[in-house]
């Protein structure tokens, strides 16, 4: 049986060949300079120098934020965390356009209902569109037809006390945006048939 000898190279340490590397003529400027100092002592100065020559990891630097002129605003509210606005949207609004009238302004009745136009309504209000300007405060009474039969009978009809809470210019030219709160609500249920629908 024959056997072959492989010459297997023997790699050194990085951490020993490179501290010797350096250690070896840092020793030899220590000895020269000291003469009186044992090479043990030597070699332990020499390797205190060689380790306050090693490269250091560079240290963090905290860059301070840019400034910048526009404010800082979040993409989306919260409003799990903070809430709703107490008086605009504390409740849900339903985007409908029922009938509604303006029947009397300041507590003079109107000669004839105006007819406005609907936006939005709540529990608690209702915005609508309206031809006639009013000022924030203003007594209203508003009348919503919320169920409408063909022949009057079975219709049932909201009629609320509310006052202007928000007046704006609409989109709309000569139009105004009003919102206004309820004040009273009461609710009639016509039973009856309409006169123009009886016979003589």
């Amino acid at each position: 049986m024959s056997a072959t000898r492989r010459a297997i190279p023997a790699e050194a340490r990085p951490d020993e060949s490179t501290t010797g590397l350096r250690e070896a003529p840092a020793a030899a400027l220590v000895a020269a300079a000291n003469p009186q100092i044992p090479r043990t002592a030597a070699r332990m100065a020499a390797a205190q120098l060689v380790v306050t020559e090693l490269p250091r990891t560079p240290a963090l630097r905290l860059v301070p934020l840019l400034r910048s002129s526009r404010p800082r605003q979040f993409v989306h509210v919260p409003t799990h965390a903070v809430g709703v606005h107490p008086e605009q949207r504390q409740y849900p609004r339903a985007k409908l356009k029922l009938p509604l009238r303006l029947r009397a302004v300041g507590g003079e009745p109107e000669p004839y209902p105006i007819t406005v136009v609907m936006r939005d309504i709540s529990s608690t209000g209702v915005y609508f569109l309206c031809p006639k300007q009013l000022a924030a405060g203003t007594q209203v009474e508003l009348e919503v037809v919320l169920v409408s039969k063909p022949m009057g009978r079975g219709s049932v009809v909201m009629t609320t006390m509310a006052h202007v809470c928000r007046s704006e210019a609409a989109a709309m030219p000569g139009w105004y945006g009003l919102a206004a709160l309820f004040d009273d609500v009461q609710f009639d249920h016509d039973d009856d048939l309409p006169s123009r629908f009886r016979r003589p």
